[in-house]
């Protein structure tokens, strides 16, 4: 298009430092809501680009048409028949109608509806011009940016999540009108504020990324966060040494500065004593470095920090950083050797003083009913009940650390490191920290049996017990993250092929609890829950909820023996065979649903009587004999291989045979033959729900 048809709209709404979590998503739902403004009236646009710093947010929309196209709207008023009166005069109805769009009722049309004729009224409506609009769309496209919580400043009573400084708004190289926050728009925006603390004038909207950049701003997120990324490799490069860069941490680092320069700096050797987590986690979490690790993967006393300018002098920014980790570091070192002045053991006392939750008790109640629980799962799982429930017992004991009153994010890694310097067995240290894993989506899982013991029975604990005082999460409530639990509950039961059933342990982990505490119906509740979750689970492998559903008809709560069914029944359903058979099951279970015959009863074959009802007998028996040893050695596959020899003789069955016919035995021994066929399938799943 154009430059005569087409224009640029950029929006910068400038502030003082925001911060940087949510700085992403509020630049990409400010250019967003401006993009959707501009659909909303006809307006289309070639590109839309957002930006943000610490000191803006911003949006650019390219090719944007000037005026969007004449519409043609139908008003339709009253129906044909009310719209005279027995002497042929205009009704009320028709003239109050014609007096509001302004026109005379001779001058309205019969429009024909789904109801019937109706008075009504056909015009164009000139499309809008993007100059007279544009104010209004980013004034609500401001309004939809999400902000957690809102401030005042000045003596205004404008809110915001910081104080608004500028606001820039051009239309090409003309100001559009825009007034925000008290403030009107114009054409100046600002530079760095250390390198270039000055007003920097936009001639034209397509100035903007380049004027800034000459401003010691690069305003595009993504552009910067792949600079930082490129600046840390190339310094760990140079060390020899891998420089671990999450995606938070990233993003988090890219939102807090406008000029990134990566810059080394190192501690002394001598905090590597400290367990590596905790110094990490000092390094992460409180200074925002990144850490280096060597080719052992082992942490090296270097961190890699992003400032926001380019020093004439680095060493100085180094020392100031290396100066500021220094006192973080040196705490570690105090809560870690304070904390192994006392066994791990000798804390479990003071579980007594921490509340688990007001009607369920202490940690130290939790501690009691997990370690009963671990003891019983490890049984069950053929694995070391002693050392699971030792792990148990241990488990929560760290929350009572130093270390962990510091650096909460040391939970079960703390506990493990003192485990291991009181001289505990290698299996109960490795229990307690891995009976928080998985701690997120794709997280590892405990290595051995009796740490997923001890991993399962904490959150069934929570679980039971939450659910049974009737605390279920909702869509925006889950303080005791139940779903992430849950998910990890599917996860480790799946990954140790065990043949335990949820109600099972629901059953047992609510006698952990004090009679008459919990309803009466929980480890149903908790059951349902958790097979409530496979659906996403399976969903993220591309597997469909028909699949899952299949499966769940039968009625199965052992989350290793759903996973082999429904992967088995997934590569099923892509046969040619799956969906004819999906399809007549379904039929079959229309037509027994509908039955009042005796359906209990074997199959007469003297009653059988057309080829095709025999040919279907033959098959399931032979199939049904087939069936017994691979279900019985969970071959799914297989056994459903077998059953999809079936399809043609069924299909042969309901083109050729009148089931519900006149004669009553003929009729029920031919329902007593489609329940064997239904029999059969859903020993696997019930593809009728495919």
């Amino acid at each position: 298009m154009s430059s005569d048809t087409t224009a640029s709209l950029l929006f910068e709404l400038g502030t003082e430092e925001l911060p940087a979590g949510p700085l992403a998503e509020m630049g990409q739902a400010l250019c967003d809501g401006i993009a959707r403004g501009l659909n909303d009236r006809g307006l289309v646009f070639e590109q839309a680009s957002w930006f943000a710093t610490p000191r803006r947010l911003a949006a650019l929309i390219t090719g944007v048409t000037r005026t969007a196209p004449d519409i043609n709207e139908q008003l339709l008023g009253p129906p044909a028949s009310a719209a005279k009166d027995g002497d042929g005069n205009w009704t009320g109805a028709a003239a109050g109608f014609a007096r509001k769009q302004g026109i005379d009722p001779d001058d309205l049309e019969l429009i024909d509806t789904d109801k019937g004729p109706r008075l009504g009224l056909t015009r164009t409506v000139a499309g809008v011009n993007i100059s007279a609009v544009a104010g209004q769309i980013i004034g609500e496209a401001v309004s939809g940016i999400p902000v957690a919580k809102r401030m005042r400043w000045g003596r205004g009573r404008s809110e915001f999540l910081r104080p608004v400084q500028w606001l820039v708004a051009l239309l090409d190289n003309h100001v559009v009108p825009v007034e925000l926050f008290e403030l009107q728009a114009d054409r100046f925006t600002q530079g760095h504020r250390f390198h270039a603390p000055h007003a920097i004038e936009l001639g034209h909207a397509k100035d903007y990324q380049e004027a800034l950049r000459h401003g010691w701003v690069i305003a595009d997120f993504t552009e910067r966060r792949a600079l930082i990324k490129e600046q840390v490799v190339k310094i760990a490069d140079a060390e020899g040494s891998v420089a671990v860069i999450g995606d938070d941490l990233l993003n988090e680092v890219t939102g807090l500065v406008e000029w990134p320069v990566a810059l080394k700096g190192s501690f002394d050797a001598k905090f590597l004593q400290v367990p590596a987590e905790a110094l990490i986690s000092s390094m992460r979490e409180h200074q925002k470095y990144f850490h280096l690790l060597d080719s052992k993967n082992q942490l090296l006393p270097l961190f890699i920090t992003v400032s926001n300018i380019e020093s004439s002098n680095p060493a100085t920014v180094i020392e100031g950083n290396e100066k500021v980790i220094r006192p973080r570091l040196s705490d570690a070192v105090f809560f870690f050797e304070t904390d192994k002045q006392t066994t791990l053991a000798s804390r479990q006392t003071r579980l007594e003083g921490v509340v688990f939750q007001h009607k369920l008790g202490t940690v130290a109640d939790k501690t009691q009913r997990v370690t009963a629980l671990a003891g019983w799962l490890a049984l069950a799982l053929g694995a070391n009940s002693d050392i699971a429930k030792r792990g148990a017992t241990l488990a929560k004991c760290d929350l009572v650390s130093d270390m962990v009153l510091e650096f909460p994010e040391l939970q079960g890694i703390a506990g493990a490191h003192y485990a291991r310097h009181d001289g505990e067995d290698n299996a109960v240290v490795e229990a307690i920290e891995q009976h928080y894993w998985p701690k997120f989506s794709g997280d590892a899982l405990p290595t051995t049996k009796e740490a997923a013991s001890v991993a399962l029975a904490d959150r069934f604990d929570t679980m039971v017990g939450i659910f049974g005082i009737g605390q279920v999460p909702t869509g925006s409530k889950d303080p005791f993250a139940l779903r992430r639990a849950s998910v990890g509950i599917i996860r480790i039961l799946i990954e140790l092929d065990s043949n335990l059933r949820l109600h099972e342990i629901c059953d047992q982990a609510a006698k952990g609890f004090e009679s008459g505490l919990l309803d009466t119906d929980v480890a149903t509740l908790v059951t349902e829950y958790i097979l409530e979750r496979l659906r996403a689970w399976y969903e993220d492998q591309d597997i469909g909820v028909g699949i899952l559903r299949a499966v769940l008809a039968t009625g199965i709560d052992n989350p290793a023996e759903i996973d082999h069914r429904v992967k088995a029944l997934s590569k099923f359903a892509e046969s040619e065979a799956a969906q004819g058979l999906a399809a007549a099951n379904k039929r079959v279970a229309n037509i027994l649903a509908k039955s009042s015959d005796d359906l209990s009863g074997p199959v007469t074959g003297s009653d059988l009587v057309e080829p095709e009802e025999k040919t279907l007998f033959e098959n399931l028996t032979h199939t049904k004999q087939a069936l017994e040893p691979l279900l019985a050695q969970g071959k799914y596959s297989e056994a459903l291989g077998i059953l999809s020899q079936l399809h043609a003789p069924v299909d042969a069955f309901f083109d050729k045979v009148m089931v519900n016919c006149e004669d009553a035995d003929l009729r029920r021994n031919r329902h007593r033959l489609l329940t064997e066929l239904r029999n059969q399938f859903v020993s696997i799943a019930d593809i009728a729900q495919m």
